[in-house]
């Protein structure tokens, strides 16, 4: 059954859904201006922790979408927001960039190198020997590991690169400890969306192009669940998998209200 109608929130991941390589995709800029014209709360959502939302909004400005800083939530935001609520004023040794040390900043952790609560991976293009090695011996001394995303590769111009995932699975094998990942597909990513919009499940939509990530997250978070065929999935990607999202589109533009909406103007 569609049930599209009762949808009062929305949940979006950006990249192959919102925009391809730093450009619009169709029915995008539109989509977000009939949300805010219909005053519906939605928050944009990355697994990419490097940037901070304002880098982002800027970003996506530049690609020519209106995204306040406000309206995004990355899985760096997610996973502060998850360690303040675990440990309000507690401490961390940080592999990342900007993107994770600003979101703990604000979140009231300190960065130290010393007997830290935790060591937190987030994503870099410049991963260094040395801050791996300390983050192994910090966690065989105790500190709890967590990841931000758990995306092995990231998109390149010259090809895939080595994301997140891929160096907390050096870690993990030198320390034997497997880390708690807080962005997707862990539900917990978009629970704290809604909290931060405070939105629920039961009228909460949520738009991926990933059936690994975005569309078994939604699921497991209960919420209404739209896959895109403008990324990474097709047909035979999405028979793959043993569940199903609830609606399949070409593109967000099938999500546009062709029918003029009554005004006073």
């Amino acid at each position: 059954m569609d049930n599209r109608s009762e949808i009062e929130c929305w949940l979006t991941d950006m990249d192959g859904v919102l925009v391809h390589e730093n450009r619009p995709l169709p029915g995008a800029a539109e989509l977000l201006q009939q949300w805010r014209d219909q005053g519906k709360p939605y928050l944009v959502l990355t697994n990419n922790s490097i940037f901070t939302p304002r880098d982002l909004s800027a970003r996506l400005r530049a690609s020519g979408l209106e995204v306040p800083e406000e309206f995004l939530w990355t899985s760096a935001l997610a996973t502060a927001d998850f360690l303040k609520s675990q440990m309000p004023g507690g401490s961390a040794f940080v592999i990342g960039e900007a993107g994770i040390t600003t979101a703990l900043h604000e979140a009231g952790f300190v960065m130290t190198e010393t007997n830290p609560d935790y060591v937190v991976v987030g994503e870099t293009r410049n991963y260094s020997f040395d801050a791996i090695t300390k983050a192994i011996r910090l966690i065989g001394d105790g500190a709890r590991f967590i990841v931000t995303n758990p995306d092995a590769t990231g998109p390149s111009a010259d090809g895939p690169l080595p994301a997140t995932g891929a160096i907390a699975a050096l870690i993990s094998k030198a320390t034997g400890r497997e880390p708690y990942i807080v962005g997707k597909p862990n539900p917990m990513m978009f629970r704290s969306a809604m909290n931060k919009i405070g939105a629920h499940s039961e009228n909460t939509g949520m738009i991926g192009d990933r059936m690994d990530t975005d569309i078994v997250a939604g699921i497991e978070a209960g919420l209404h669940t739209i896959l895109v065929l403008t990324g990474i999935s097709d047909q035979a990607e999405i028979n793959k998998y043993p569940f199903r999202p609830d609606e399949i589109l070409k593109g967000v533009y099938e999500l546009l209200e062709t029918e003029p909406i009554e005004s006073d103007v």
